[in-house]
């Protein structure tokens, strides 16, 4: 079982950053998160980041690293050899010492694709299971969300079924409700300090999920505008990370 920092034993809410680089995930933890999902391609809702990314995290960070398993951005129905991908990237995890993995597979009726998110989880040892966005997508949320119980989730993320998670309260209020402890709703998408205790006094929830980025300009000296070679990108901000913190601890 993880351990929580001492921030997060006083607010009981507990602050995963999604990083998309060793540079954000050490940003993550210099600004008082509690656990890092570590991903790449932010700006598509995000893949598996490399094994170089990965390794070099489990040694640098004291945290705990939850990983995200999606080999392409796009719909959460996937091919066998997609699937074959996965499985290593979740087998590398737990080779490395990963504290879990964040997963979720649907079919073409957007229900949860049972069989192989048991075949992940199997996959998985005894890393921590966090069922992605998919779930916003899921046709019947209600009967999902059993079923991922079924299936030994220990959590789920979710913005309510909405673009962003303070539109969703209401949805995630209702979640939150049915799940009742067997699993945590962890609330993520459009979370920020201004929101975030609005946010979770009316869901309810006990996690929260933020990438607190904000564009990291190129400082090559010499730019040229390209397609496909923009010198900017996104990277998690310390100081929006630790605004974050200081919000939850506010709540204690």
């Amino acid at each position: 079982m993880e351990l929580a920092n001492r921030s997060t034993l006083m607010a009981g809410i507990l602050l995963e950053i999604a990083a998309n680089s060793i540079e954000s995930a050490l940003a993550a933890e210099a600004g008082g998160a509690d656990r890092i999902e570590l991903c790449d391609n932010l700006e598509q809702g995000g893949t598996t980041p490399s094994h170089g990314t990965i390794a070099i995290a489990r040694e640098r960070l004291h945290i705990p690293i939850h990983v995200l398993i999606r080999p392409r951005s796009g719909d959460f129905i996937y091919t066998e050899a997609e699937r074959e991908v996965m499985l290593y990237d979740i087998e590398h995890c737990l080779q490395t010492g990963c504290d879990g993995v964040v997963l979720g597979a649907l079919d073409a009726e957007a229900e949860v694709d049972s069989t192989f998110c048991r075949a992940m989880r199997a996959a998985a040892g005894n890393m921590s299971l966090s069922f992605h966005r998919a779930f916003d997508l899921c046709a019947a949320p209600e009967r999902s969300l059993e079923e991922i119980i079924s299936l030994g989730f220990e959590r789920i993320l979710s913005s309510g079924l909405a673009d962003s998670a303070p539109l969703g309260n209401a949805q995630l209020a209702s979640l939150v409700r049915q799940a009742n402890q067997r699993l945590s709703i962890m609330a993520g998408a459009g979370i920020r300090p201004e929101n975030l205790a609005v946010l979770v006094a009316a869901s309810g929830v006990t996690e929260v999920h933020a990438s607190a980025s904000g564009v990291h300009f190129g400082t090559l000296h010499h730019k040229r505008k390209l397609h496909g070679l923009a010198a900017d990108f996104l990277e998690t901000q310390t100081e929006l990370v630790r605004e974050l913190r200081q919000v939850l601890d506010q709540l204690a």
